[in-house]
C-alpha cells in the first residue's frame, strides 16, 4: 500500500525527529515524540522507532529516564539538513509544538514535591517561577500523604491564585483591617 506525505525513508524521519527535538522546550517520552512525528501521512511507525533508536545510539538524541533530548549534535546536524524538509511538514511541526512548548514550559515553573519524614508525615514543597527566576517556594507539614497530594494538585492547578493570595496576605497592613 503506497504511503501519503512528503517522508518516505528513515533519512527523512531521523530528519524530522531532529527538526522537532531542536524545537521542542524540554525532554519529552516516547509517546509525546511519535505523536509530534506523526504529523506527515508518510511517516512509518515502525521505521520511526527504528530511527529513534538509531538516534540514541549514533549520540544526535539522549534517552534518560524516558525522556529524550537533543545533543549538540544532533542540533548541529538537523540544522545542517532541515532545508531540505518541506515547508508544510515544518509548519505542520510548529503549530503542534507551540502546544506542547507551551505546557512543558507551565511544568517547569510550577513544582510540587514530596519528601518523606518521620512515621506518616510528609514536607510538601510548592515552587513557582517565572522567566526571571524562582518567584515562591513554600514548604509545608502535611499530616499524610494524601493531604500533600491534594493540596499540590489545587497548587499546580492554579498557582497564580495562590502566589496573589499569599502576597495580599503580606501586603495587607494589619492596624488598616482593625480600623475598617
Amino acid at each position: 500500500m503506497p504511503r501519503y506525505g512528503f517522508i518516505h525513508d528513515k533519512l527523512d524521519i531521523k530528519l524530522l525527529v531532529l527538526y522537532i527535538m531542536a524545537r521542542v522546550a524540554g525532554p519529552i517520552d516516547f509517546a509525546t515524540l511519535t505523536d509530534l512525528t506523526m504529523c506527515d501521512g508518510g511517516v512509518d511507525y515502525f521505521e520511526f522507532a527504528e530511527a529513534a533508536a538509531e538516534l540514541v545510539a549514533s549520540g544526535h538524541l539522549t534517552l534518560e529516564e524516558g525522556r529524550y533530548a537533543i545533543t549538540d549534535k544532533g542540533r548541529e546536524n538537523g540544522a545542517a539538513c532541515e532545508s531540505s524538509l518541506p515547508y508544510s511538514v515544518k509548519r505542520k511541526c510548529d503549530e503542534n509544538l507551540s502546544l506542547l512548548n507551551a505546557a512543558l514550559r507551565r511544568a517547569a515553573q510550577v513544582r510540587s514535591e514530596i519528601f518523606s519524614r518521620q512515621g506518616d508525615e510528609v514536607t510538601l514543597r510548592l515552587a513557582l517561577d517565572d522567566d526571571g527566576g524562582n518567584l515562591l517556594t513554600v514548604e509545608l507539614l502535611c499530616p499524610s500523604r494524601e493531604q500533600a497530594d491534594a493540596l499540590a494538585a489545587r497548587f499546580q492547578a492554579r498557582p497564580e491564585r495562590f502566589y496573589h493570595q499569599v502576597l495580599s496576605a503580606l501586603l495587607t497592613d494589619p492596624e488598616e483591617k482593625r480600623e475598617a
